[in-house]
Order: structure tokens, then C-alpha cells, then sequence
């Protein structure tokens, strides 16, 4: 073999065959998303940049969602915000009128007469020194959402590190001095709680397949309105860039914006 002659090793070969080394392409296949032959027949019958009338879109959804339990139906609302700057921070709670059609479990820091009204109302666990305690050795807590009276923050504050997005907070209104009220919405699923992710997006659900369709959007309106009031006074041009609505296992089907506004309008 001459000095000039390249052994080319089938290493090599096999990179500039694929254009990725073999473990590049495993963990691409790992990352793959992977849908389920119902799945992919029901996407078939979806034109994915076509808008459509929102109680078009509600009932195409319905359709398409089934699974072999109520599938949930979930909305998701780009926001023009830019989320990384405090201003532009979309968060709050609302009222749906017919709820999600999913109780959460609740635990209430609070004391004397106000932990009474946390149980009464349907709290799961309340507690003050007690509960922080069981949060502190648990290293958690086993549950949804956590609420409290104004008076406890201070205690509460002591497991905020480990709370992390559990914890009460004021613009979600999972800090008040009517307890009872918050417990009695959470537990019915009639309130919910809304938070833009670092994409500019609000994820929530806005009821069941089996819903009717009125209700749906009753509820769907109910969101976009509470998010349209809390819009940042920082945010600029378009507000309400894209709606798509889903069920839990069903492909998506955006919403036409002009119609959903007019909807808006009414209520």
C-alpha cells in the first residue's frame, strides 16, 4: 500500500452514508414521537392550515376523540408576550361554568375557624405547623394544588423551596381570606388555573368528550375572555396569535380567531 493511498474505515463510511454517527441516529429514534395507527387515520382527516368556525372545531374534536375513556379537551392559546420579561407574564385563575370535569386534591394550611371551613368545604388535608412538617419529611406533597389564608404565608414560605409550582400564590388566587370559596371551586373543577409557558403559550382544559358541545364552549369562552382582561399592558400588536383545540389522544384543529373574537364580543 502507497504513503498516498487512505484506508477509509466503515465508521466513516457509514457517516457519510447517513450524515449522523450511529449513536446520533439512536438517540434521534429514541426522541422519534411515536403515534398509534388510530392516531395517524385520524390526522388523515384533518387539513392542518385550515381554520375552522369554533363550534366546527368543538364537534370535530368530539368526533375524533375515541379512546375508550373521556378524553379531555384541551385548548392551547399563543399569546403575543414574550414570557421572559416580568411584564409580559400571563397568570391568573377563572371560573368555568361547567367546570373540567376533574376534582383535584386539595391541602389548605390554615387555623382555628378557617381550617374548619377548609374541611367543611371539602379540603383533603389542613393543617399549619403540622403540615409543613409532613411537607418537610415527605420532601413533598402528594397532592394537586395547595392553598392558604393570607396569615399563613409567612409558615408556608419555610417549604416554598420544595412546594415550587405547588405553592399558594396570590395571582392565582390559591391565597385568600375566603378558603372555603376556593376550596368549594377547586373541588367542583370549576376553577381553573392558567399560566403562559416560556413560549408564549396557555395550555388548559376546557372540559370532556362527553360535554356537550354549549358547554365546551361556555367554558372555552370563559378562558380566552380571563385571558384577553389579564392581556400585559407591555404586549404589543396581535394578542390572539393561535388557537388550537384537542382531545387527550386527538390531533389538533385550529380555530378561526376572527370568528372566536366575534363569539367574545357576546358574552
Amino acid at each position: 500500500m502507497s504513503d498516498t493511498e487512505v484506508v477509509v474505515s466503515p465508521e466513516t463510511t457509514s457517516e457519510e452514508k447517513h450524515g449522523l454517527s450511529t449513536a446520533a441516529r439512536r438517540k434521534a429514534r429514541v426522541n422519534r414521537t411515536k403515534h398509534s395507527k388510530r392516531y395517524l387515520a385520524l390526522v388523515k382527516g384533518v387539513d392542518p392550515d385550515l381554520l375552522v368556525d369554533p363550534v366546527e372545531a368543538l364537534n370535530s374534536v368530539k368526533e375524533k376523540s375515541s379512546a375508550k375513556f373521556d378524553e379531555t379537551i384541551e385548548i392551547a392559546v399563543n399569546l403575543g408576550v414574550d414570557p421572559r420579561h416580568g411584564d409580559q407574564m400571563v397568570r391568573g385563575a377563572t371560573n368555568l361554568p361547567h367546570g373540567t370535569g376533574k376534582s383535584r386534591v386539595v391541602w389548605v394550611f390554615a387555623r382555628g375557624a378557617q381550617a374548619e371551613a377548609a374541611l367543611a368545604a371539602g379540603a383533603d388535608v389542613v393543617g399549619a405547623e403540622d403540615l409543613v412538617e409532613r411537607i418537610q419529611k415527605e420532601g413533598g406533597a402528594s397532592c394537586d394544588i395547595t392553598v392558604a389564608t393570607p396569615d399563613m404565608m409567612p409558615l408556608v414560605g419555610r417549604v416554598g423551596q420544595v412546594l415550587k409550582q405547588k405553592m399558594p400564590n396570590p395571582k392565582a388566587g390559591t391565597v385568600s381570606p375566603n378558603i372555603a370559596q376556593v376550596v368549594q371551586d377547586i373541588k367542583k373543577a370549576t376553577r381553573l388555573e392558567y399560566r403562559v409557558d416560556k413560549n408564549g403559550i396557555v395550555h388548559a382544559p376546557v372540559g370532556k368528550a362527553s360535554y356537550t358541545t354549549e358547554y365546551l364552549m361556555a367554558n372555552l369562552l370563559a378562558l380566552v375572555n380571563a385571558l384577553v382582561k389579564t392581556k400585559p399592558a407591555a404586549s404589543k400588536g396581535k394578542y390572539l396569535r393561535k388557537v388550537t383545540l384537542s382531545s387527550t389522544m386527538g390531533p389538533g384543529v385550529k380555530v378561526d380567531i376572527v370568528a372566536l373574537q366575534k363569539l367574545l364580543e357576546k358574552v
